[in-house]
């Protein structure tokens, strides 16, 4: 298994994490991982800006021929 070593790490974000490794029955090192897997799995889920305007475009609906839109619809109403 590899070895990570962080330097400069902020002294209360490791308090923090300590905290939470004691809270969870964890070693701070099970505890890391297991923040960082989180995290990786979660930045990995999310989708591009490109690949949700791409599923907005391919859902969105497209007026049939010869349907008339809202705008002359109402156009229409108006004038009776």
């Amino acid at each position: 298994m590899a070895i990570l070593h962080v330097r400069n790490f902020p002294t209360d974000l490791y308090q923090y994490i300590q905290e939470q490794a004691a809270t969870e029955n964890r070693s701070l090192s099970a505890q890391v991982i297991m923040l960082l897997q989180s995290a990786v799995e979660s930045a990995h889920k999310r989708r591009s800006q490109a690949e949700i305007l791409s599923e907005i475009r391919r859902r969105r609906v497209q007026p049939s021929p010869g349907t008339l839109d809202s705008a002359t619809l109402l156009r229409e109403d108006r004038d009776r």
